[in-house]
């Protein structure tokens, strides 16, 4: 596959689909995007490949369990004899007219959706009950989420009262042409070791909800691909950076290891 000449101030995105346009129309529109799709498949680089494409900032929130609402909002914080109030990312994200996205939302706590809720809708305000503010969202802020479906459960799933407040893309994992022309702008990798690590990561991909929980991904691939490159022997780079990363079942993973060494010729 031939790839365009990156701008080195754009992080390199290899577009799948009709992604971009939908992310810019719903840019323009002021519409909220949720984005689903599994672990490594592109979803946080697509989210910054946008963000510089834009020229908006872009606040990143990696959620979890304890991830609350006054952790997105702000806090006052005691310092100096005095009480100070400290923006939170996603405060400081419709300030200043950017991106707010907030990565495996499904993973924070309940009480993060009562937050959610006037941003993603046409009233586009976050109200601030300890200062007393309402904010008004300018029209360059865009909140952005983003979860795994396959680790969606009843007491993970999104509620339709959110899930319906967004324009949604699935993400998937990309075709073998478009894997391989990622692996070789991201790590530098030669053509064949390029072709040879998708052809294992496809192979991977069918033991998927069988002998593994999660799908070989794409950054797997280029972490593998990068020590590659530094001169470790494929084997042993496909060891560490896909097999161990992928399970803990010794016999699972040395069944594996036979699909990495007949790639690799041992």
């Amino acid at each position: 596959m031939k790839l365009e000449t990156p701008n080195p101030e754009i992080p390199f995105y290899q577009a799948c689909d009709d992604e971009i346009a939908v992310f810019e129309h719903a840019w323009k529109n002021r519409l909220p995007l949720l984005i689903k799709g599994p672990t490594g498949c592109g979803k946080t680089r697509f989210i910054a490949h946008m963000a510089a494409r834009l020229n908006l900032p872009l606040y990143t929130v990696a959620c979890h369990d304890d991830l609350t609402a006054a952790d997105l909002v702000g806090r006052h914080l005691i310092g100096d004899g005095q009480t100070v109030w400290c923006d939170g990312p996603l405060t400081r994200a419709v300030r200043e007219g950017g991106i707010c996205y907030l990565d495996e939302v499904v993973e924070a706590r309940k009480d993060t959706t009562v937050v959610l809720h006037p941003l993603a809708d046409d009233r586009r305000i976050l109200p601030i009950d300890r200062t007393g503010e309402l904010l008004e969202a300018p029209a360059s802020f865009m909140l952005v989420v983003s979860y795994n479906p396959g680790y969606q459960n009843l007491l993970k799933g999104m509620k339709p009262s959110t899930r319906q407040r967004f324009v949604s893309l699935r993400f998937d994992f990309p075709t073998p042409e478009r894997e391989q022309a990622i692996l070789i702008s991201e790590s530098g990798c030669s053509e064949d070791v390029a072709r040879r690590l998708v052809g294992i990561a496809q192979a991977l991909r069918t033991l998927k909800d069988q002998d593994l929980e999660e799908a070989a991904s794409t950054r797997l691939l280029v972490y593998a691909a990068t020590l590659m490159r530094e001169g470790m022997d494929p084997v042993v780079a496909c060891r560490a950076s896909i097999v161990e990363s992928l399970t803990d079942d010794p016999e699972v993973a040395d069944a594996l290891m036979e699909v990495v060494s007949a790639t690799f010729g041992r």
